[in-house]
Parts: structure tokens; C-alpha cells; sequence
């Protein structure tokens, strides 16, 4: 099947079979490495990216699916040379160990911050409840996610990224989200 694809800011028009995992597409034709295949069961969140600004784990859904879509990826968010605020946050606060979950816990990450500017540590211990981290105690990620947060202001990053009005209903939002952490 023909699938046309932005991924971080590219547009890509591809061949694909209908059975291709979005992971495999990324990481196989596009050469995203940094979205890795941690257990191939959507039960680790190692492959977070964004698909459309929502969080998802690329393990569980099909390349064609995106077709038509934006994907962003752990090799999308810093801009112009500046990492941002989550890449930044997990840096400043030592959140990673061997570091292969940092790439799912940040995309994660931006999107619990997109519903939630200003969680507090057990709303950010649930909104990262599908990512698994086998090296840490969680505490230095979860410090991250704070500090990210209190670094970070409503309208900054991507437009798909950017943190709702209050008054929106993200109910919807997050009903509708394909796979993501916690779910």
C-alpha cells in the first residue's frame, strides 16, 4: 500500500506492506533509531512517538495507519540545536540510567504534560504507567517530569504539542488516544 507520512517536519510517500509496524517503518526505512523496539507487545513504551500530537506506542500501530498522519519522534523535538524543555529536564535531573526508555518516556512525558502543565507526583507517576524503566527507581523521571513542567509554559513547542485552554474538554483528547501509556 502507498502511504504519505510527515515525520518530524519530512514528508514521506512510500510503498509499505499492510502488515508493517509504524516502529518498523521508522526505524527500517526512515533510519529513526532513536524510537526503539523494546517488546514488540505495546507493554513497555520504549517506541512512544506522537502521532497527529498524541501520544501512542509505534509497536501497536500499522505503518498504514499513519498514513496521512505527522509522526514525532525522539529525533524531532529539539529545535535548532536547543533541546526541548523534556529532553532538558531529563539531562538536568540524571532521569535515565542505560537510557534505552528515555526516548518513550520523554514522548510520553510531553504528552501527560500537554494534558496536565502541573502534575503532581502521583498524577505523573500515572500518566507514565506504560512506559517501564527496568534501571531506576522512577524518582529522578518523575523529578524530570516536575521540573519540565515548571520550565515549560502553555503555547510552548509544537502547535500539536501545545498545552490545551482549561476551558477545552480533553475528555476526547484522551479517549482517543491509540495506545498510549497507561492505557
Amino acid at each position: 500500500m502507498r502511504i504519505t507520512v510527515t515525520v518530524d517536519g519530512t514528508s514521506y510517500t512510500d510503498e509499505v506492506e499492510p502488515r508493517l509496524l509504524l516502529v518498523h517503518y521508522l526505524r527500517e526505512r526512515l533510519g529513526k533509531v532513536g524510537t526503539v523496539v523494546g517488546c514488540d507487545t505495546s507493554n513497555c513504551g520504549a517506541c512512544t512517538v506522537h502521532l497527529d500530537g498524541h501520544s501512542v506506542k509505534s509497536c501497536s500501530v500499522l505503518a498504514v495507519q499513519a498514513d496521512g498522519c505527522e509522526v514525532r519522534t525522539i529525533e524531532g523535538l529539539a529545535q535548532d540545536g536547543e533541546l526541548h524543555p523534556v529532553q532538558q529536564a531529563f539531562h538536568d535531573n540524571h532521569a535515565l540510567q542505560c537510557g534505552f526508555c528515555t526516548p518513550g518516556m520523554i514522548m510520553q512525558s510531553i504528552d501527560l504534560l500537554a494534558d496536565n502543565p502541573d502534575p503532581d507526583e502521583r498524577a505523573v507517576r500515572e500518566g507514565l504507567e506504560g512506559n517501564l524503566c527496568r534501571c531506576t527507581g522512577y524518582q529522578n523521571i518523575v523529578r524530570a517530569v516536575r521540573d519540565a513542567a515548571h520550565h515549560m509554559r502553555p503555547g510552548a513547542g509544537p502547535e500539536a504539542e501545545r498545552v490545551e485552554d482549561e476551558t477545552a474538554d480533553t475528555t476526547s483528547r484522551t479517549a482517543t488516544s491509540v495506545g498510549g501509556g497507561g492505557e
